[in-house]
């Protein structure tokens, strides 16, 4: 199964299980299970499924062949190249494909002059009026290659307006500054004989097109060359380490060359937390067919090449993969089996299925496992509640049969003395409340984005405020070691909320025989680890005696804010988000199973009173809590039956789906 059959079995299982999930929610809401916790809860397990992004990026130096990859890849079938691709550099700025239903087939495209704000471009991507765009007529492979020339669309500039806007100039080594130790400067623009420098005319592109693919959520992010990765810092820092799976592009002419090796160092390997998932591509194999060598020397050659690149690269040669992406391109084109056969291209395209799909569908099912799992956990506790209560009436009414008045009245006493000691449990259970509130307040005034804010704002300060290149390092420094302890001090208060409810937990079942599972724990492990990554690729990218020589301190503050901050601001916002939804959970089981011990407490009394009045009801009561019963137990059967159903879609394979489609 290709790589499009393959995502579109991974897109009808993402379907199969929205659908199971809306099974639950239907069953839970007829079956007055529900409230709006677990209303809200769906809704973002759904909504998390229908925005699911798969994102691949391709990297590379200019001239390695990048477009004319993504070109054989995903768009053979449009019979000509969508995507610019020709000799130099086509590839001027990032650029993101993917498709919206809700907008209309264009390019958008992020004027160059907007590096000059402090705003980034995920920020600008909340603003449409800020962008340029232009429609794209799909019917048309002529139309869309004019229209989509326009990416890479170049303008010369003065040297002090390509560095106001981010770039750096190439200068004799007598000239500039003496690198710091292990450290590497990033290559610079060359001047033209006029003085001017050619910089692209967009920052970033985003092209709305209805393939097929991405309109199953598949996102490709098309990178530019080492000059333009290093003046958008964001790339690095935010866009390639969240990118699914990389295809890292070299030429099999030239090999692995020093800046292929600055790109793979600081903006691919050292921007992933985990190795996994990075491919290399050695392309433009079909310069080694030059009709002399046999093909068996031709085979030597190529496996040569791939175990150096694999050493050069320090990755296993599993993951490097020659091909020749034109040749590729090609033979689908002219349906030509043999010649893609050779082009090798069929065998990239089956890694990115075996390493992305799969890799991807852990993730989500993971994600969606763990909460629907809660969700049915509290339904089936809540059920068992229930069913608890029931069979307490019908012990207690089949005790009253043949007793007298005076038996009658004790029990009525009895349950009486129950709600009052209920009622005096829960002036503890308010109390706690009170302190849980406190808590929370403790809690964000540590992670809540005012907090953080704050914080922004006085580094901001402190920056524009330095005279020394030391003090913006230290200032810079001191942002993140700042975060950092406002992430260890939240992890205390999260500990000290744990332990209240797990002991709060502990009491009401003791005292009241309630089922209450111990609070789901939760981690900033994951988050601290985000911050200290963002930090490893700071140091690589900001602080260096290079940075602070070359760039004036505003552009260094703006560079500053506009990708490291901003990324914190990120990280933060789903931080708040999660750690506002685990508090929620928390807190809603203990509230749940509270209202419902009081309502079985007050069906109990009123059941004892009814018979009181008129014993004749005694035996319409237990047929009425028999039958009660044994509707709580086929709910429960239910319940077991919706659950299996979306665990057995959960665990399927993608192969197993598609196979079901068909």
């Amino acid at each position: 199964m290709g790589l499009t059959q393959h995502f579109s079995a991974y897109s009808q299982w993402r379907r199969s299980v929205s659908a199971n999930l809306l099974s639950l929610r239907d069953w839970l809401t007829t079956n007055e299970l529900s409230d709006a916790q677990t209303e809200l809860r769906l809704q973002q397990l759904q909504e998390r499924l229908r925005e699911d992004k798969l994102i691949v990026a391709f990297v590379a130096e200019f001239s390695r062949g990048k477009s004319e990859l993504i070109n054989a890849i995903f768009f053979g079938d449009y019979g000509g190249r969508v995507l610019p691709s020709a000799a130099g550099r086509t590839t001027m700025c990032p650029t993101e494909l993917l498709y919206d239903a809700g907008q209309p087939n264009a390019i958008a495209l992020l004027p160059i002059e907007t590096r000059s704000t402090h705003a980034s471009v995920a920020e600008f991507k909340r603003f449409p009026d800020e962008w340029r765009n232009v429609a794209l007529d799909t019917a048309s492979v002529e139309a869309m290659q004019s229209a989509l020339a326009r990416v890479s669309e170049k303008k010369r500039v003065s040297q002090e307006e390509a560095i106001k806007l981010g770039f750096s100039i190439e200068t004799e080594d007598e000239e500039g500054a003496t690198p710091e130790e292990g450290s590497k400067p990033e290559e610079g623009l060359k001047p033209g004989v006029d003085g001017l420098v050619e910089i692209p005319c967009w920052r970033h592109a985003l092209i709305n097109f209805p393939h097929p693919l991405l309109k199953q959520g598949l996102v490709i992010l098309d990178t530019p060359g080492l000059n333009a990765i290093g003046a958008e810092p964001e790339l690095t820092l935010s866009q390639l380490p969240s990118a699914h799976a990389i295809l890292f592009i070299l030429a099999a002419d030239t090999g692995v060359t020093q800046s292929d090796l600055a790109v793979w160092r600081d903006h691919v390997n050292g921007a992933r937390a985990r190795r996994k998932g990075c491919i290399a591509v050695l392309n433009k194999v079909d310069g080694l067919w030059d009709g002399i060598r046999t093909d068996a020397e031709i085979e030597d050659e190529i496996v040569r090449q791939v175990h150096d690149t694999a050493d050069i690269l320090k990755l296993d040669p599993a993951y490097v993969f020659p091909v020749s992406a034109q040749k590729g391109l090609l033979a689908k084109i002219s349906h030509d089996a043999a010649l893609l056969a050779k082009s090798r291209l069929p065998a990239l395209e089956q890694a990115l299925t075996e390493e992305l799909i799969p890799a991807k569908q852990d993730i989500v099912c993971d994600n969606i496992e763990s909460e629907a799992d809660d969700l049915v956990l509290r339904a089936r506790t809540l059920l068992q509640t229930r069913q608890h209560g029931i069979a307490d009436q019908l012990a207690e009414l089949t005790e009253l049969r043949g007793k007298n008045q005076g038996v009658i009245e004790y029990m009525m006493r009895k349950v009486k003395v129950e709600k009052e000691e209920f009622e005096r449990g829960l002036q503890r259970y308010y109390a706690v409340r009170s302190v849980f509130s406190q808590l929370t307040n403790s809690l964000y005034a540590y992670l809540g984005m005012d907090a953080l804010r704050e914080e922004t704002r006085r580094t901001r300060d402190v920056m524009q405020q330095a005279t020394f290149s030391k003090q913006l390092r230290e200032a810079m420094k001191d942002f993140f070691r700042r975060v950092r302890e406002n992430l260890s001090k939240s992890s205390g208060e999260i500990g000290e909320i744990t332990k209240m409810m797990e002991a709060m937990c502990e009491r009401f079942a003791v005292e009241h025989g309630m089922k209450l599972s111990p609070p789901p724990p939760f981690s900033l492990l994951g988050y601290e680890k985000e911050i200290a990554q963002l930090e490893t690729g700071f140091n690589a990218h900001f602080d260096t005696l290079f940075n602070m020589v070359t760039y004036a301190k505003q552009s260094l503050t703006q560079r500053f804010f506009e990708t490291v901050a901003t990324q914190v601001r990120t990280i933060f916002e789903t931080v708040n988000r999660d750690v506002d939804h685990w508090l929620r959970t928390v807190m809603s089981p203990l509230e749940t199973q509270v209202r419902e011990y009081q309502l079985q407490l007050k069906r109990r009394l009123e059941s004892i009173k009814r018979i009181y009045q008129a014993t004749g009801t005694l035996e319409d009561r237990v047929r009425e809590l028999e039958q009660m019963q044994a509707a709580l137990e086929t709910q429960l059967a239910q319940l077991g039956g919706i659950s299996g159903s979306l665990q057995e879609t959960l665990h399927s394979e993608v192969k197993e789906t598609a196979q079901a489609a068909a």
